[in-house]
C-alpha cells in the first residue's frame, strides 16, 4: 500500500513523521508522476488558498478530483479538510480552487484568529475509547453533512470536527501534532 502525503505547503513533514514512525515509507507528491504512484493521499493543513493555486500550478487538482474517493483515499486535515469540501461558505468572490469531492459544507476559520487556537478532548469511538488530543489552528468547522457522509467527531458544541465519506477522511484538527496516530492508522484502513 502507497501513501502520499501532499507536499507544497503546509505542515507535510510532521505527517511524513507519524507516517514514517509507524513503519510506512511515504512518498511526497509534488508532481503528478508522484500522485500516479500512491493509493492514499493526505492534504496537510496549512492555507488552503495557497494549496489550491499549488494544485493547479503543478497539475495536481484534476488527478485528485478524478481518483478521489475511488482508486484514491483522501484524508484532508484542516486546510485539507476545506479543499475537499464540496462547499465553503466563507470563499472571496472567484473563491479558491477546490476538489471538492466530500459532501460537506465548511466554514474556514470558524474558531477566529492564531489567536483563539486551542486544543481540547476529543470523542472518536472510531480509534477508541480514550479521547484524542485535538489541536486546533485557525480550524476551520463542518457545518453540514450530506447523505454520503458520516459524524466522526463533534466538539461538546456539537460542531463536527471530523467526517467520513467511503474513502474520503476530513478532520479540522491537527492530529499529525499530537503524537497520536490512531487517526492516521484510521486512515490507513480506509
Amino acid at each position: 500500500m502507497t501513501v502520499g502525503v501532499l507536499a507544497l505547503q503546509g505542515d507535510f513533514r510532521e505527517h511524513v513523521a507519524v507516517l514514517r514512525h509507524m513503519g510506512v515509507s511515504p512518498i511526497e507528491v509534488r508532481l503528478p508522476q508522484h500522485l500516479a504512484q500512491v493509493e492514499r493521499l493526505i492534504i496537510p493543513g496549512g492555507e488552503s488558498t495557497t494549496i489550491g493555486r499549488l494544485l493547479v500550478r503543478y497539475h495536481l487538482l484534476d488527478p485528485i478530483r478524478t481518483r478521489a474517493g475511488k482508486d484514491l483515499a483522501v484524508w484532508g486535515t484542516c486546510a485539507g479538510a476545506i479543499l475537499i469540501a464540496r462547499e465553503v461558505l466563507d470563499q472571496k468572490v472567484g473563491g479558491q480552487p477546490l476538489i471538492g469531492v466530500m459532501d460537506m459544507q465548511v466554514r474556514r476559520n470558524a474558531f477566529g484568529s492564531q489567536l483563539d487556537s486551542f486544543e481540547t478532548e476529543l470523542a472518536m469511538s472510531i480509534v477508541g475509547e480514550t479521547p484524542l488530543p485535538g489541536v486546533f489552528i485557525r480550524a476551520p468547522q463542518i457545518v453540514a453533512l450530506g447523505s454520503g457522509a458520516t459524524a466522526l467527531s463533534r466538539l461538546p458544541n456539537g460542531g463536527i470536527v471530523a467526517a467520513q465519506q467511503g474513502r474520503l477522511l476530513a478532520t479540522t484538527f491537527h492530529p499529525e501534532l499530537t503524537g497520536d496516530d490512531r487517526v492516521h492508522r484510521l486512515f490507513m484502513e480506509l
